[in-house]
Order: C-alpha cells, then structure tokens, then sequence
C-alpha cells in the first residue's frame, strides 16, 4: 500500500466518478482529502472520512479559497488533483451552443489553471507538493462532436508541461494522468449521444474508476518522478505495470 500518511490532498469534482474514487484511494493509503464541488456533499465526506467544501472552479476566488481551507483547517496542500471537467457540448462546431461552449473552457482549461494558480505559491512556499491534472487521449486526438473537450484538454496538457518549466526543480511535480475510457456518469453521456467511434464502444472495454485513482495515488510518490511534466497514460501496459493494474478487460 502506497503510504500518504500526513499529506493533505485537494480533489476538485470529488463527488462522484474518478474524482470520488480517488478521493477514496488517497484516505486509504493515509492522506486527509478535501473534497471541492459545487454541491454540497457534506454527508458523502463523512460518511467516507474527507472533509469537503462548495467550490466552483471556474472562479478563482472559490479555488484560492479551497487552497486557503486546506492550509488553515489541515496546516498544508501537498497534493492537488485537478480533476472537476465536462464533455458537454457534445455537438458539431456548426451546431454548438456558444455559451455551453464557453462553460466547458472555464471549467476544463480555467479550472486547471486557477488550481495551479492558487496552490502552486503554497507549495512552493513548503518546498514541495504534487498537482495531478487528468488528462485525455482527446488531448492530442480530434473527435467529430468534442471541439470543447479536445481543446480544453489539449490547453490542460499544455498548462502541465508550462507548470513543470517553471516549478519542477523547485520540490514541486506536476504530471498529467490520462486514463483512457473509464466507466463513470460522462462516459454514459457520451454513449447517449451516439456521436463519434468512442460513444459505440462496448460497456465492458471500459475501465473502473478505481485504476486511474491507483494511479494518481502512484503518482503522488517519488517513484513517479520521471513522468513529471508529462501525461502519464494507464492505457499502455508499461503505466499500468508501474501502478500494479491489471491487463484490460480483467
């Protein structure tokens, strides 16, 4: 078991999906966790041992005060997973609804960066500390219907490999996971919309939420230094023999 005990870690969109799975993951190997979203979970934290708080993470305001939280309630951030994303609009560009649009780069692009804008000086300021941003094939990948989520997670991927350059020698990781096809709420959205090869893939090539959460777990030790400013990918058999998954399918 990977051992996180005394750290502190942030999940943004921790309610549910690889966000709730890691949250468990990261408690199970013995980390405080926070869970940031917007609804109120309070009695999902509970009854899971985390402790959580509204937060939007298109606002700044509402990250920097989620890193804040962490600081004053548990004396530190040593881990942040930016994980808070959205698929929709699924649409061709020609029918795409703007302001849907628009929403999905503040969450998915402004999201990341307000994370790593408002816990990058705290950990900095320790000396050390670990950001996880979940990424995507769709990152270096165009698919008919997802012109928002391809360029917000292309912007994502960028953001991450800009966050090393300029903080990687300083005690600070930040890598990106990409998980590829994980059996969550968006990947049913994305089957309900029909468009695009990956809405007509078979439910059971799917992988669970709790194997990108072993992952980010794995990434959060000093085993997964190499992999810093990179997307580190569970889709190859080489990232999931390193984190200790299973072949798909299994």
């Amino acid at each position: 078991m990977i051992n996180l005990k005394g750290k502190v870690a942030l999940v943004t969109g921790g309610s549910r999906g690889i966000g709730l799975a890691t949250v468990k993951e990261l408690i199970a190997c013995g980390a405080t966790a926070v869970i940031a979203t917007r609804n109120d979970v309070s009695e999902l934290a509970a009854e899971i041992g985390a402790d959580s708080l509204r937060c939007d993470v298109a606002d700044y305001a509402e990250v920097a005060a989620a890193v804040e939280h962490c600081v004053s309630q548990h004396g530190s951030l040593d881990i942040l997973v930016n994980n808070a994303g959205v698929i929709d609009p699924i649409a061709k560009l020609v029918e795409s609804d703007p302001k849907q649009w628009a929403d999905a780069i503040d969450i998915n692009v402004k999201g990341v960066y307000h994370g790593l804008r408002a816990a990058l000086p705290v950990m900095l300021k320790q000396g050390s500390g670990v950001v996880v941003n979940i990424s995507s094939g769709a990152a270096n990948n165009a698919l008919e219907g997802w012109s928002a989520y391809c360029a917000s997670k292309a912007a994502a991927k960028m953001l991450t490999m800009a966050a090393h350059k300029e903080v990687g020698d300083k005690g600070i990781r930040v890598v990106g996971m990409s998980p590829g096809t994980v059996a969550t709420d968006m990947m049913q959205q994305i089957r309900d919309s029909g468009v695009n090869p990956v809405s007509q893939l078979d439910w059971g090539s799917h992988i669970p939420a709790e194997w990108p959460a072993k992952a980010i777990a794995w990434l959060c030790t000093d085993a997964a230094q190499p992999f810093a400013g990179t997307d580190f990918s569970i889709k190859t058999e080489e990232g999931r023999q390193l984190v200790g998954l299973p072949p798909p399918g299994s």
